[in-house]
């Protein structure tokens, strides 16, 4: 497991975010999709908190293996990292507010890194402690995020 918290990564790409905009201040269509974008990403940050909390166990991402439920609702439906998401979300929001060509390598980058040196471990501490139903969680909802399959399903069969 990293040494370095998550969220820390993800404040550390915003400071290269920085460094790599330019002196231009955004017009008011990006400043509001950006706030936009930056709410969505903190509101599923707090959903996702929220739904953890509710079935009474951790989020704590450097041992994963104390966590004492597996969460599959709410934001956890449509992604089996709803947390990365919303970080990546709201780098994404300071990519759009930032502007320019290379903000978007940050939220790139963090995506990189946290699916290498976070997630790969967390999802072998899962596997090992609910077994076949976090296999079958996996098979129906993404790592990053997407349709969980039964809508994919009735999608399809609409």
């Amino acid at each position: 497991m990293p040494v370095v918290p998550p969220p820390l990564i993800a404040l550390g790409a915003g400071f290269v975010q920085r460094a790599l905009a330019p002196e231009q201040p955004p017009g008011l269509v990006r400043k509001v999709a950006a706030v936009g974008l930056g709410a969505a990403g903190i509101g599923l940050l707090g959903a996702t908190g929220a739904a953890f909390k509710r079935h009474g166990t951790t989020f704590e991402p450097f041992d994963p293996s104390k966590a004492t439920a597996l969460v599959t609702d709410g934001p956890n439906a449509v992604s089996r990292n709803p947390m990365y998401v919303g970080m990546a979300g709201v780098l994404a929001a300071h990519a759009l507010g930032r502007g320019g060509w290379l903000t978007p390598l940050p939220v790139i980058a963090f995506v990189a890194v946290i699916g290498r040196v976070q997630i790969r471990p967390e999802e072998e501490a899962l596997a090992a402690l609910f077994g076949e139903d976090y296999a079958a969680y996996c098979d129906q909802v993404p790592r990053w995020i997407g349709l969980p399959e039964t809508w994919r399903r009735i999608a399809v069969d609409t």
